[in-house]
């Protein structure tokens, strides 16, 4: 039957997506797990926005731009994790390939955004470390804005160059899916054309994509060297330390897209696959709140006064 569909040239009206149904054994406790997951990597996120708003010394443009990360975090957990959430419980959803198309669309977008906010955060580091004198002229409220904002149209337009390729596809089934959200690989498989041309295209897109990853390298090399000049050891600690959560962050979230993305589907099984992209997906957006609540003094003081000024109301 599979094979009559495959030769069936007719659209798809929906898609079954099997996520993590062949663990049904330990279904409620992987539930509970990612349901704590998704409280925490929520709660982390809001609260380390709040927590910059809300304090007067943390407008700076590095917790400016940590703002619009949590928010990415935040539409990643909210795009994927209720959906996995449902899978767990039910053994696999069916959702329409409308939605398929649209959750796809939003994970790579926000993705590509990271990407980009990761790259302008080196940047705003290298200036304060390397230019300290002329930080506040090159980093000014008009300059923030106009990276933060380059970041977010610079994903979606990229996303929606990919989305014009695969428009290009016919999709006639089968109506399966073995992942646990609606990724480009997978979802091309479903196609009844030719996809060689498509995928070779979308996997030198992918190493496109991390031309962002090579301008924070370039960024942290000038830190590193300007770092290493500073005579004493207290003021190369303190200069170090500024850039630390942001580099930890850094080589963790591009250290889990490289192997889901680039290295070859055939040396992984789908269980593998599906493990890694839930590192990187879920994972990661619970790593950003952690490290820079746990590793700067200035979210700690910040978070701590709220907190006073809740139990003193």
């Amino acid at each position: 039957m599979e094979d009559n569909q495959k030769g069936n040239i007719s659209n798809i009206t929906y898609v079954i997506l099997l996520g993590f149904g062949d663990l049904k054994e330990v279904g409620t406790a992987l539930f509970l797990l990612f349901l704590s997951l998704y409280v925490v990597t929520l709660c982390g996120n809001l609260l380390l926005i709040l927590a910059v708003q809300k304090s007067a010394h943390l407008h700076t443009p590095m917790y400016f731009f940590l703002c619009h990360l949590s928010c990415v975090d935040v539409g990643y957990t909210i795009s994927i994790v209720p959906q996995l959430l449902r899978e767990v419980v039910a053994g696999g959803v069916t959702i329409s390939f409308t939605a398929c198309v649209v959750q796809l669309y939003a994970f790579g977008a926000l993705l590509t955004v990271e990407c980009f906010l990761l790259a302008v955060m080196s940047y705003d580091r290298y200036l304060a470390i390397c230019w300290p004198l002329r930080y506040s002229v090159l980093m000014d409220n008009r300059a923030c804005v106009k990276l933060a904002v380059g970041s977010w149209i610079g994903g979606l337009l990229f996303l929606g160059s990919m989305l014009i390729l695969f428009a290009t596809l016919t999709f006639c089934g089968p109506h399966i899916i073995d992942h646990f959200f609606c990724d480009f690989f997978p979802l091309v498989k479903l196609s009844c054309t030719d996809t060689a041309v498509v995928e070779r295209v979308a996997f030198a897109s992918s190493f496109l994509s991390l031309s962002p990853f090579l301008w924070t390298l370039l960024s942290y090399s000038f830190i590193m060297f300007s770092i290493l000049k500073i005579s004493s050891s207290t003021g190369r600690y303190r200069a170090f330390s500024t850039c630390s959560s942001h580099l930890i962050v850094v080589f963790v979230f591009y250290g889990t897209m490289v192997v889901v993305y680039m290295t070859p589907a055939s040396g992984k099984t789908l269980n593998l696959n599906k493990i890694l992209s839930l590192l990187c997906t879920v994972l990661t957006t619970l790593l950003n709140p952690l490290v820079y609540s746990l590793r700067n003094k200035g979210i700690q003081i910040a978070l701590k006064k709220g907190a006073k000024l809740h139990w003193l109301k």
